[in-house]
């Protein structure tokens, strides 16, 4: 299975050195163009900025159906909507965290997961402890409220 991601499990995985689980889990990662403009030219010198530019598993590509990624663009920002549609074109599992685009990725009939969902994988396979590494996200800046925290370890 193809599998795409946005911009925020790149730069959150790789803030908490965690980055390498997307290759350990998924093999090859794809994002599109303007993931990797987001991460790695607009975000140089950002956490996660070198670790996808040198990592060669992670594959740039490019979502074919432009009018659906405007349309998309409406409501969300162009990386968003780039993955939705890159994934809705691989028929491939989706890795985002933001809301807006789960909901609009639900809606397609997507399969998503998140940063959380990656953890939580590697934690039920006794990789990492997962309250700890919930805790690195949170202090790196990873919006996670204390409701969602608990829920989570409550798994």
């Amino acid at each position: 299975m193809k599998v795409i991601s946005n911009s925020t499990p790149l730069i959150a995985l790789a803030k908490i050195n965690k980055l390498s689980l997307l290759r350990e889990y998924f093999g090859e990662i794809h994002i599109p163009e303007e993931v990797y403009d987001e991460v790695v030219r607009r975000g140089s010198n950002m956490a996660g900025s070198a670790e996808v530019a040198s990592c060669k598993w992670i594959v740039r590509s490019q979502a074919a159906n432009r009018l659906a990624v405007e349309a998309l663009c409406i409501s969300l920002d162009k990386g968003e909507a780039e993955a939705i549609v890159l994934a809705s074109e691989k028929k491939g599992l989706l890795i985002i965290d933001d809301g807006d685009g789960r909901k609009a990725a639900r809606q397609l009939g997507l399969k998503i997961t998140g940063t959380i969902g990656v953890l939580v994988l590697a934690s039920n396979d006794g990789k990492l402890d997962l309250k700890n590494a919930l805790d690195e996200l949170k202090t790196v800046g990873f919006h996670l409220s204390n409701k969602e925290y608990d829920r989570i370890l409550s798994l």
